[in-house]
C-alpha cells in the first residue's frame, strides 16, 4: 500500500506541475504517517507530501503553514493540495536541517536567526481559532510516560501511592505551564524541524501549532531530542531569548531566575511527553530509534529535578521506577 500511495502522489503532483517525466527520491520520514518525496525534472525540484487522511489532519497543515506565511515566516509555499487523498504540493526548503549543520561553532549564528523567526510568528502570527495549550491536553501528553514508556518499555505498575504522587507533579507542571503568557507556540520548534535556508531558517512540521505557553519554544529549541549543549550555554541562550523577546513586546518575565524556573519546568513536562512518545512509536508503531534518545531527555529531567525542588518527588518516583524496571 504504502507503494501504492507513493505512485499515486507522485502522479499526481506530476499532473499538477504538467511533468511528463521526472526523478523522484524519497525524503526521510518523521515520527508521524506522512511521507515525503523530492521530485525534479529540469531543473527544479518539489516536495510532495503523503498525508493519510486517516491518520493525518491535512487542514491543520494548510490553515497553520498560512498563517506562518502570512507572517512572513520562511515555510514551505503551498502549491497544490488534495485534501480528499491526502496529498499536498509544497516548495522544496532543501536537504540540510539544523541538526545536520549544528556545531560549537555555528550554534550563535543559526540560533539567533532561529530566534528571530521565533519572535516573529509569536509576534505577528494570527491565534485566532487556534486549538488552546490547556490543562486537558498538557494532561493528555504528561499520560504518554506512565501509559507508554513506563508501562510497555519498564513493564512497571505504580503503586497507589505513586500514582497520588503523579497526579501531584503533573498539578505543579500544568500550573506553570499555564500560568505563562499564552502566544502562537509551533510545538515542535526544534532544529530537526529548522531547514538551512534563505531566508535562514525554514520552518517545517508546524500542524500542531496552538496558543501556549511562551517558553514552550524556547526550550524546544536548546533542549532538543536529538542534540544536546552544555547547560550554562543552554541557560544563556535562553537568556538571551528572553531579553529579545521583551525588546520585540513579548510579555516575557521581567525576571531572569523566574524565567529560567519556568523554562525548567515547562521542559520537564515536555520531555515527559517525548519520552512516551518515543515509546509509543516503538511499540504501537514500529520504529524503534527513537527510543536510543531517552537517555538525553533523563539528564534533561535530572537537572531540572536538581535545580527545582518543587518537583523533587517526580526524581524519588522516577529513582523507584527505574529500580523496578525490567525493560522490554
Amino acid at each position: 500500500m504504502t507503494d501504492e500511495r507513493r505512485r499515486q502522489a507522485e502522479q499526481w503532483a506530476a499532473e499538477q506541475l504538467h511533468w511528463d517525466e521526472f526523478d523522484s527520491n524519497s525524503i526521510s520520514s518523521d515520527a508521524s504517517f506522512r511521507r515525503y518525496y523530492r521530485l525534479a525534472h529540469e531543473g527544479r525540484t518539489v516536495v510532495v507530501m503523503d498525508a493519510p487522511p486517516e491518520h493525518e489532519n491535512l487542514d491543520a497543515f494548510i490553515d497553520v503553514g498560512q498563517r506562518l506565511e502570512r507572517a512572513g515566516v520562511h515555510v514551505p509555499h503551498q502549491i497544490h493540495a488534495d485534501r480528499e487523498r491526502g496529498f499536498m504540493l509544497l516548495d522544496d526548503l532543501g536537504d540540510q536541517p539544523y541538526h545536520h549543520v549544528l556545531d560549537d561553532d555555528s550554534a550563535d549564528a543559526l540560533f539567533h536567526d532561529a530566534v528571530e523567526t521565533l519572535i516573529r510568528f509569536q509576534t505577528r502570527a494570527s491565534t485566532s481559532g487556534l486549538p488552546y495549550y490547556d490543562a486537558g491536553l498538557l494532561l493528555r501528553e504528561l499520560a504518554l510516560f506512565p501509559d507508554w514508556f513506563l508501562a510497555k518499555h519498564w513493564q512497571v505498575e505504580p503503586t497507589d501511592d505513586e500514582l497520588d504522587a503523579w497526579d501531584l507533579v503533573c498539578a505543579t507542571l500544568i500550573r506553570w505551564a499555564l500560568d505563562q503568557p499564552q502566544v502562537f507556540c509551533h510545538r515542535d520548534f526544534m532544529p530537526r524541524n529548522l531547514m538551512l535556508a534563505n531566508p535562514n531558517p525554514g520552518v517545517i512540521d508546524f500542524q500542531d501549532a496552538v496558543v501556549g505557553p511562551i517558553s514552550y519554544d524556547p526550550v524546544c529549541l536548546y533542549r532538543d531530542a536529538f542534540l544536546s549543549w552544555p547547560t550554562q550555554r543552554v541557560d544563556e541562550w535562553l537568556e538571551t531569548y528572553r531579553l529579545r523577546a521583551l525588546d520585540a513586546g513579548l510579555p516575557a518575565p521581567e525576571s531572569a531566575d523566574l524565567w529560567r524556573r519556568t523554562c525548567d519546568l515547562m521542559g520537564v513536562q515536555r520531555h515527559l511527553k517525548v519520552i512516551g512518545i518515543f515509546a509509543r512509536i516503538r511499540y504501537r508503531d514500529g520504529k524503534p530509534r527513537y527510543l536510543e534518545d531517552t537517555p538525553r531527555f533523563f539528564i534533561y529531567l535530572d537537572e531540572a529535578i536538581e535545580r527545582n525542588p518543587e518537583i523533587a518527588e517526580l526524581g524519588r518516583l522516577l529513582a523507584s521506577w527505574r529500580r523496578r524496571a525490567r525493560t522490554a
